[in-house]
């Protein structure tokens, strides 16, 4: 009994993706549960599981595209585990062991040296040698077949025969790899196309962000507006209670979180920004799911964060942890991306000083963070050194004015430079 391997529905936008990688090779037997291959849709990459225990046969090759509900491999219920045929080897292995000796009995005729002089007679059985030749022939190992003789009718005689042995000099002497040098200065002028590039196809996760970034561009009046925030109020918390913090929940307390709940705090402040366009009509959002930008291998994805006003920090720390875990493994589910009202893309952590980050579409807004560096700042008309950070934050100014998005931002930058406004609400 067979049991089919079909490509299972991911969601309602989905209908296609790319078999990007098998995890077991034609033929093997898999158990049930079993990873067995790899596929990347245009939201997430996701793992199947064998749902029986058999004998696998792959219907497509890895990178084959493949829609949903296509049958893409079956497996053998019925068939055992090849462990299963073992007690069979000995018996295979007796039979091979007592053949080898029938075998091996031409072994010592071929390798007798003495059926090697043989050969120049053979090879001249118009003018066999005579006796004497052929005894010198033997004594000094020189290949009649390459003399000319000087006997009658080109018979080759013992005297050819030592000539040709006390002269190698005539034969050894004359290199014939010589003229091979002559092609080899044509060699580095042939061009090999394949070494200088090569060609993937593009993934439908890559393929889909392509297509939104385009899409916001041309959808939306994008804009970015910038300022700076001094880190060391957030810097000298963090160092104060951090081991408490990992003390009591397992995690350590980052950056996100204090960004996340400052993000949130701008979103009540300024109702503006916490919304969207479709068609004609400007949707209000009463809620606050953030999604936070994570880079994997396979492209940029965005976890959400759910009701980022109801947790704390250490819930939104574990949650960001999660969802970073689950996308680099490719185990991020289509619910885990859905749903977000902003973004925030910490491009910081490649070293980025400053961007202008482009807006996840359809939300309106999008915060860049980027890298502290210590830097010169005035404060109170004093010259100080202090842990700076770049904000940059786009938005789309069909729908948000150039006011609330620097008051936006600026309400950022408050609540960053003193946090003990994230507890109290101002």
């Amino acid at each position: 009994m067979a049991t089919e391997v079909i490509i299972p529905a991911m969601g309602e936008s989905i209908s296609s993706g790319i078999l990007a990688a098998w995890h077991v090779k034609d033929g093997d037997y898999v158990e049930k549960d079993q990873a067995i291959y790899e596929l990347e849709t245009d939201k997430i990459t996701s793992e199947a599981n064998a749902e029986v225990a058999g004998i696998i046969s792959l219907k497509v090759a890895a990178d084959d595209e493949v829609d949903i509900g296509q049958v893409v491999a079956t497996i053998d219920e019925s068939a055992a585990p090849a462990g299963s045929t073992t007690p069979a080897a000995p018996v295979a292995a007796a039979a091979e062991v007592a053949a080898t000796p029938a075998v091996s009995e031409p072994a010592p005729a071929a390798a007798a040296p003495a059926a090697t002089p043989t050969a120049p007679a053979s090879s001249d059985s118009q003018h066999p040698l005579s006796p004497a030749a052929r005894k010198a022939a033997e004594e000094t190992g020189v290949d009649v077949s390459s003399i000319p003789g000087s006997g009658k009718d080109g018979r080759v005689t013992k005297s050819d025969i030592l000539a040709a042995a006390s002269a190698p000099a005539t034969t050894t002497a004359t290199p014939a790899p010589a003229p091979a040098p002559t092609t080899s200065p044509a060699i580095p002028t042939q061009v090999d196309a394949t070494a200088r590039e090569s060609r993937k196809k593009m993934s439908p996760l890559r393929r889909k962000i392509a297509e939104r970034l385009v899409t916001a561009t041309q959808e939306c009046a994008l804009l970015t507006t910038f300022n700076e925030v001094d880190m060391s109020s957030v810097m000298k918390l963090r160092k104060q209670h951090q081991e408490k913090f990992v003390e009591r929940h397992g995690i350590k307390l980052g950056f996100m979180s204090f960004f996340t709940k400052a993000v949130t705090h701008a979103l009540q402040a300024v109702p503006a920004v916490n919304a969207r366009i479709e068609g004609n009509e400007i949707v209000t959002q009463h809620y606050f799911d953030i999604g936070v930008a994570v880079g994997t291998d396979k492209g940029l994805m965005v976890p959400t964060i759910r009701d980022c006003d109801q947790k704390g920090f250490a819930e939104i720390e574990q949650d960001i942890l999660g969802y970073a875990k689950a996308a680099r493994e490719g185990k991020i589910q289509m619910s885990d991306l859905e749903g977000g009202v902003f973004t925030i893309s910490n491009g910081g952590i490649y070293g980025s000083m400053l961007s202008t980050p482009i807006i996840n579409y359809p939300q309106p807004a999008i915060l860049g963070l980027h890298n502290i560096t210590e830097r010169a700042v005035v404060v109170k008309g004093e010259i100080v050194i202090r842990p700076m950070m770049y904000l940059a934050l786009s938005y789309d100014h069909r729908l948000i004015d150039g006011k609330e998005a620097v008051t936006f931002l600026n309400t950022i930058k408050d609540a960053i430079e003193d946090p003990s406004r994230l507890l109290f609400g101002i």
